[in-house]
């Protein structure tokens, strides 16, 4: 095999490959073999019928087109392992001249990871907004606390916003039952909105043992869109009791025996979890004057993919929740043109991001350990809702692994950046990473 290499750009190369006929026999043997093991030929074993029976029956032209296709990919990575080349993503052949019994010669463009030239991270300021924490924000917290810690009271009296009724329901379309339309003793907090339209409007008003009728318009199953009539019966009202906000709430809802030792808590937690907002704005900041002062190009087919990709996840995601493309796109009054620009800016950025870690990782010669990266497959496999093996397994037969493995040594990377830059909030006092620090200890402990 013979190799060239053109520099298109600073991302992309060409590779003009020649491989002669005689480094073609490997591969045109192998599809003589599997062509062979499925035609059925009247006389002959299968996978034991002659070539030249195949080439009569299947087309000598076919055997070769199989064993080209065979060899290209071979071909392309001996000729990038020869010319010492950082490739992405996939490459684009076009076959320039195959003749039978000559030599194939293609071409394969393939984006390239660009020469990149990283500034000196302890040289990077970045300014992020001052930590402010409200009483209000902790106020928010007790208040959810106490919405935990309510109990339900019968109450004997006409049912309220905020109480929880226990309910029948009958739905009729001119007189004729709903198929599913019937439920006996459910609860419903009335004001939710978590039942039918209308239902909320119908209750108030209604004491236990009282009944009424009211009209919803049906979104699924044989009449949907149609009107439906549907009684309602309330059996009992309940009202929510808050607990008292007292040292015996604390010491119940907490590990804390006064309400003050809880609020500290809270407030603790709230401003931590800013900390790390913190750290995370820091942490944009930080890579965008990196890829700026790095003047990184982006590769155009990675991006080009990205965008495919990011899409395809989009119309995966409005599709599940039974939405189009057209009707997202009517609701944010935007063009696909203008969506597709939008993916386009964040997958350049994103793209580009991806090749300053990596030359990053190479500098400092970061390794990730098996440990590391099972840590990142549990991790994922959780979140996912999965069992790590078979959320492993899923990821090597869709060839995903080595991207995760790619994932977890840029975060390593972007870690040691984050330890060398200087970072201050808009008083100009100095803001460290012990936030963050703290919450991935946290996790880490909550896993094991």
């Amino acid at each position: 095999m013979k190799s060239t290499v053109e520099t298109l750009s600073p991302t992309r190369v060409r590779l003009a490959i020649e491989v002669p006929f005689v480094e073609l026999e490997p591969s045109l043997k192998k599809a003589y073999r599997e062509i062979g093991s499925q035609v059925q030929v009247p006389g002959f074993r299968r996978g034991k019928v002659p070539t030249a029976v195949i080439d009569q029956r299947v087309g000598r032209g076919t055997v070769l087109n199989e064993a080209v296709q065979d060899a290209i990919p071979d071909n392309i990575l001996a000729a990038v392992r020869e010319h010492d080349l950082k490739t992405l993503g996939r490459p684009e052949v076009e076959i320039t001249e195959f003749n039978d019994g000559d030599s194939l010669n293609f071409t394969a463009e393939v984006d390239v990871r660009p020469e990149i030239t990283i500034p000196d991270a302890t040289t990077i300021e970045v300014t992020v907004d001052e930590l402010q924490i409200d009483e209000s924000e902790i106020d928010e917290q007790v208040k959810n606390l106490r919405e935990r810690f309510a109990t339900l009271k019968t109450v004997e009296r006409a049912a309220a916003e905020g109480d929880y009724v226990q309910i029948d329901l009958n739905a009729t379309v001119d007189g004729e039952d709903v198929p599913g339309g019937q439920a006996s003793n459910i609860s419903h907090e009335v004001g939710s909105k978590q039942l039918l339209p209308g239902l909320d409007e119908a209750v108030v008003g209604l004491a236990a043992g009282d009944d009424t009728t009211f009209t919803t318009q049906l979104v699924g199953g044989d009449f949907a869109g149609r009107d439906a009539e549907v009684a309602v019966t309330v059996r009992t009202v309940k009202e929510k009791e808050l607990p008292e906000l007292n040292d015996e709430f604390a010491q119940m809802a907490s590990e804390f025996d006064t309400i003050e030792e809880l609020r500290g808590d809270l407030r603790a937690r709230v401003t931590q979890g800013k900390q790390v907002e913190q750290i995370y704005a820091a942490r944009d900041k930080a890579l965008a004057e990196l890829v700026e002062a790095a003047d990184v190009p982006a590769p155009e087919g990675i991006v080009r993919e990205e965008v495919a990709s990011r899409k395809q996840a989009m119309v995966d995601q409005l599709e599940r929740i039974g939405a189009s493309l057209e009707e997202y796109l009517a609701a944010e009054e935007k063009t696909e043109e203008q969506i597709d620009a939008e993916l386009t800016e964040a997958a350049t950025e994103g793209v580009k991001v991806q090749l300053v870690l990596d030359t990053l990782a190479d500098a400092e010669d970061v390794q990730v350990s098996d440990d590391e990266f099972g840590h990142e497959i549990v991790h994922r496999a959780q979140r996912a809702g999965m069992a790590p093996q078979q959320y492993y397994d899923q990821l090597v037969r869709s060839g995903a692994a080595a991207a995760i493995f790619g994932d977890v040594r840029r975060g390593k990377a972007l870690a040691a950046v984050m330890e060398r830059i200087k970072i201050k909030d808009s008083a100009g006092n100095e803001v460290t990473l012990d936030a963050l620090r703290a919450a991935n200890e946290a996790e880490h402990n909550h896993e094991h």
